[in-house]
């Protein structure tokens, strides 16, 4: 199973999604003022200072995520972050669904784009079957 050009495409244009979503609605935030921010941040227990490096953070995550021989890394690195955004949302009492949603969506994108993903995540091994058969 190697996929078809047609889940590599999908895979690529989730990645560009996922990525853009990261570096424009996401860290674009931390990088900008607005009203309201050092309220939001401050009930999260994040100085403002920190929300800048955390900004940076989500950018190179992102664009490690489109780089296919970092993908795999950037993936690991993006769940153990958004593993801390969930903690932080339960933390203060805020919905925590997106950060899970959004490392699925991750996942899956990956998945399309390099299939030995899910091949690995359902215990197969890496390598395709005419490869294991030589």
């Amino acid at each position: 199973m190697n996929g078809s050009k047609g889940q590599r495409i999908a895979g690529w244009v989730l990645s560009g999604l996922l990525a853009a979503f990261l570096i424009i609605a996401s860290a674009m935030g931390k990088f900008t003022e607005w009203e309201g921010k050092a309220e939001m941040f401050a009930k999260m227990g994040w100085s403002e200072d920190l929300m800048f490096t955390i900004g940076i953070v989500e950018v190179a995550i992102a664009i490690l995520f489109l780089i296919p021989r970092t993908g795999f890394v950037a993936a690991i690195l993006l769940a153990a972050y958004l593993g801390g955004a969930v903690a932080t949302h339960i933390r203060v009492n805020d919905p925590f669904w997106f950060p899970i949603v959004l490392g699925i969506f991750a996942w899956i994108a990956l998945g399309l784009r390099q299939p030995e993903v899910f091949r690995l995540a359902m215990g197969q091994s890496g390598r395709s079957e005419k490869q294991s058969s030589q």
